[in-house]
């Protein structure tokens, strides 16, 4: 059975936005490719595909609901261009981002990231594709300058976590309301519904520029500093120098300095610690609720702390316990 279009007689009986129904392998491969990316789909199981292939909503923000109803493996032919969150309604199954296979198919993957998938027969997911420009718009506007760099989000939601349990609520109600007769009707809407997913996301899942877009003074900073700030949380995992950041910032290191110094209370290096502590310790969490596998070595390398024994003594002078309490004193998700 072929795939059929959505002004077929079963979209017409009320299957709003239907693409695909069937089991041919190629045209579902085909129709994903078009609406996500160029990728490789791989039936595992011995029954035949069994997909359904919604669509949502297409515009700044695009919502889709899809089920293989067998064993598939997709794996895209590049890193992604766009951010891709997975929602699943049902069934189980792995999602693997730059080679590290996640505790939850509760993900977003973002541009330049590798991303692999393996799904369930019986997994039907809510997938969303939102574009890099509309989230660096978003960040812009409250930054007051593009980002260098996308966004790298904490691949895994925790679905305990009350701001995330709201975003993942205006999700399933844009669902609802795309998926209705109105919506067609009122495209105002439509965009307001887009804005409020984009926006949330950025204040509900950890990000590295979650303390500058939540608000925490940096927009209202001076230009140079606020510059230098956002570069510090872009390129936190890299070798960076009081220069690079002056540089960033378009001012002397002096100038940057004295910016600190008056506006910051502190100096544009210990404020560069400070943003690799905070995401080591994001990372830290993630490790003790089971989102990554992960040693406190391997986080504090990844943020640029070399010695151990300092970072232990950083860490514990910013959040009042050390690397290995964080790690046993988080909930594990079950």
């Amino acid at each position: 059975m072929s795939g059929i279009s959505a002004v077929g007689p079963e979209a017409e009986n009320g299957d709003r936005g239907l693409l695909f129904r069937g089991s041919d392998v190629e045209e579902l491969s085909d129709l994903i490719r078009v609406r996500f990316a160029p990728h490789r789909l791989s039936v595992l199981a011995d029954h035949p595909l069994d997909g359904r292939f919604r669509r949502l909503h297409e515009g700044a923000v695009a919502i889709y609901e899809l089920g293989y109803g067998s064993e598939v493996d997709i794996t895209p032919e590049a890193p992604l261009d766009f951010y891709n969150i997975h929602v699943p309604l049902a069934g189980g199954g792995a999602v693997t981002v730059n080679g590290k296979t996640l505790s939850s198919p509760l993900s977003i993957a973002g541009p330049a990231q590798k991303l692999t998938m393996r799904w369930s027969h019986d997994s039907v997911n809510r997938t969303l594709i939102i574009p890099r420009q509309v989230v660096d718009r978003a960040l812009a506007v409250r930054l007051g300058d593009q980002p260098q760099k996308p966004l790298d989000f904490s691949p895994v939601f925790d679905h305990r976590a009350d701001l995330v349990r709201a975003w993942l609520n205006v999700v399933k109600h844009f669902a609802e309301f795309a998926d209705s007769a109105l919506a067609a009707r009122s495209p105002l809407a439509i965009r307001h519904f887009e804005q409020l997913l984009v926006n949330g996301l950025l204040d509900a899942q950890p990000h590295m520029l979650s303390e500058a877009v939540a608000g925490h003074g940096c927009v209202a900073l001076p230009s140079a500093v606020r510059r230098a700030a956002v570069f510090c949380a872009e390129h936190a995992g890299e070798p960076v120098s009081v220069a690079d950041m002056a540089q960033a910032a378009r001012v002397g290191v002096r100038s940057l300095r004295e910016g600190f110094r008056t506006h910051m209370d502190t100096t544009p290096l210990a404020y560069l610690r400070s943003v690799r502590l905070d995401l080591a310790r994001r990372d830290l969490l993630a490790v003790a609720e089971g989102h990554v596998s992960q040693t406190i070595t391997d986080v504090a390398l990844r943020w640029g702390f070399t010695h151990l024994g300092r970072f232990t003594g950083h860490y514990r002078k910013a959040y009042g316990e050390t690397p290995s309490q964080t790690v046993r004193s988080a909930r594990p998700v079950r």
